[in-house]
């Protein structure tokens, strides 16, 4: 199987050591994977901000960028949705018909890191290792967009050591939404605020999930608290190994 890493603008710019970790994890199982270095941004903040017709040449370059390969595998749930939902809108809007016809081939094969793991490779033991006490967020895109359900926490649950702990309110939204944090700051940090408190309450000493944007907002609320809680990618907990002090 050719597998390539969509790292995403976001994860590129900001976190870097996702897209190791996702890369650590698909090695360990004995898989091969590329990085196309062609690859930029999915269009998501286009799209959603109305400017669409200039997010169409952003599609057609993903799918040059990674027609080849039998999946694409990104640690976002939100590029991941975009991709999946929105690429044949735009295409069919404002691409030519052989654009719509390579969306519609790839598309299928784009998967988000946990789903991938466990409804394609078919595992949930990757031979992690997390001695903590962790939290999971259920992101927007990953609970509602792409219907994650329980992959993450199955995931979660076979790594040795890691005690899993439940997030109270952990369907409720971050209050994060991209543009949605900066047009409507004082409901965003309401949100925030509530979200903050049910990590608190949960006890954990990190917070994780699917989406590093939800994370950089929570983790953001958290340390001006100076709660000591950490926030992780759900990917970098699974890259952690026996013997690995994190």
């Amino acid at each position: 199987m050719r597998i390539a890493l969509f790292i995403t603008c976001f994860n590129d710019t900001l976190y870097p050591g996702t897209g190791r970790a996702v890369l650590t994890v698909l090695e360990r199982l004995g898989h091969t994977v590329d990085f196309p270095q062609e690859q930029t941004c999915c269009g998501q903040m286009h799209f959603n901000t109305g400017y669409r017709p200039e997010a169409a040449p952003l599609v057609a370059r993903f799918a040059r960028a990674f027609a080849d390969y039998d999946a694409v595998v990104t640690p976002s749930a939100s590029c991941a949705g975009m991709i999946r939902e929105n690429h044949p809108v735009l295409a069919e809007q404002y691409g030519s018909t052989s654009l719509q016809q390579q969306v519609a081939e790839l598309v299928p094969r784009v998967y988000e890191f946990t789903e991938f793991l466990t409804d394609v490779l078919k595992v949930t033991e990757v031979g992690a290792r997390f001695p903590h006490k962790v939290a999971y967020h259920p992101t927007c895109h990953s609970l509602r967009g792409l219907r994650l359900g329980d992959r993450p926490l199955r995931l979660l649950r076979a790594v040795k050591d890691l005690d899993l702990v439940e997030l109270p309110s952990a369907d409720s939204c971050c209050g994060f939404g991209g543009t949605f944090a900066v047009k409507n700051a004082d409901t965003s940090s309401a949100m925030l605020a509530d979200k903050a408190a049910g990590v608190l309450a949960s006890g954990a000493e990190v917070l994780c999930a699917a989406d590093n944007s939800c994370l950089m907002h929570i983790g953001g609320g958290l340390s001006r608290q100076g709660s000591g809680v950490r926030t992780m990618h759900l990917a970098e907990i699974l890259a952690g190994a026996e013997g690995e002090k994190r």
